[in-house]
């Protein structure tokens, strides 16, 4: 049976003044209960996400729900940590300085998700609003924070779900963070409710994240303006292993990261198609109309090579180098005469 209202929090009313305070739940956060889990959860998550029809709301719905629980607080910075799985590729310095300057002139006007870490008494973890932390951080502030007792599983759903309602991470940020979440023994219905996609999309999202060296996809970042396709390309560019060794040199070069994240891309992209077009050969096939011999010439950039087979190879051969001398000066005589 669906669950209804997945967004329901529940929250108990009562404000909450201490810093330490755990306020109490209702409902377990986007509706995972805890600690037993439904006969389909696969079901159940599905059902759940496609009562949503707007990707924007869902993210607002959560954090209004959260607001008008009453049970906002304010943190000292120095005592809250990252979620124990990252799901961004570094942080574009503009957008940084953008939400600085309006945390500064307007305050924090939505509050970050945190739960009591699970192995350090009297510090916490975030959930989502790592960059609101990062800025509240920078200014000298205390953040406004929802504390919140979660499990692993609920932690991540609700870091993935509020990214994700934002359109908030690029195409690899998501299927990385899908990834990283597998390695870290997530079922795939959880990744899935994290992500917001299908068992389909969720299989392509993390085989491209095998096909790519991770120190590779962190040096490049997000990438914003590369979708799945530009991606894949570029893994099937580095399928031969010589190429991935050159792409992995390439991006240890001093200014590579001085580029922005976008630029990375298409500087591993062009140079590791310029190099897949030098190393092409052409081929040049000759035979006499017997077929008894058959010769292709085949042009690399640093010279030619000759392969002749059928019946009369070898012969042909010992009489070619045995002549080579006149033959190369009919060669000279011809260019003269042209």
């Amino acid at each position: 049976m669906a669950r209804k209202n997945v967004f329901d929090l529940a929250l108990d009313s009562t404000e909450v003044a201490p810093a330490l305070a755990q306020p109490k739940l209702g409902r377990p956060l986007l509706g995972l209960e805890r600690p037993n889990r439904p006969a389909s959860p696969l079901g159940s998550i599905s059902q759940s996400l496609e009562n949503i029809n707007s990707r924007a709301s869902r993210a607002e719905e959560i954090e209004k729900k959260l607001a008008e629980g009453q049970t906002v607080i304010e943190l000292d910075t120095s005592l809250i940590d990252s979620s124990f799985v990252v799901d961004r590729l570094g942080v574009n310095a503009e957008d940084t300085a953008s939400l600085i300057a309006q945390i500064k002139e307007h305050g924090q006007q939505v509050p970050i998700l945190v739960r009591p870490h699970p192995d350090s008494e009297g510090r916490y973890q975030v959930a989502y609003g790592h960059r609101r932390l990062a800025a509240t951080k920078e200014l000298g502030r205390n953040v406004r924070a929802v504390v919140r007792d979660l499990t692993d599983e609920q932690l991540v759903v609700s870091q993935g779900q509020e990214n994700n309602s934002r359109t908030d991470l690029s195409f690899i940020e998501r299927s990385f963070f899908g990834a990283r979440l597998e390695d870290r023994g997530f079922s795939r219905e959880i990744i899935m409710a994290s992500l917001g996609v299908d068992k389909a999309a969720l299989s392509r999202m993390i085989a491209l994240i095998k096909r790519l060296p991770p120190e590779l996809i962190e040096a490049i970042g997000a990438a914003p303006s590369f979708g799945r396709q530009r991606w894949s390309e570029l893994a099937d560019m580095l399928a031969e292993n010589a190429r991935q060794t050159k792409a992995l040199k390439f991006i240890r070069e001093p200014d590579f990261l001085t580029l922005k994240s976008d630029d990375r891309f298409q500087a591993v992209y062009a140079e590791l198609k310029t190099r897949k077009a030098a190393n092409t050969t052409e081929a040049t096939s000759w035979a006499p109309s017997d077929k008894s011999v058959s010769v292709v010439a085949r042009t690399r950039p640093k010279g030619v090579s000759l392969d002749i087979t059928k019946a009369e190879a070898k012969p042909f051969a010992e009489w070619l180098t045995g002549n080579l001398d006149s033959l190369f000066e009919a060669y000279r005589q011809s260019k003269q005469e042209n």
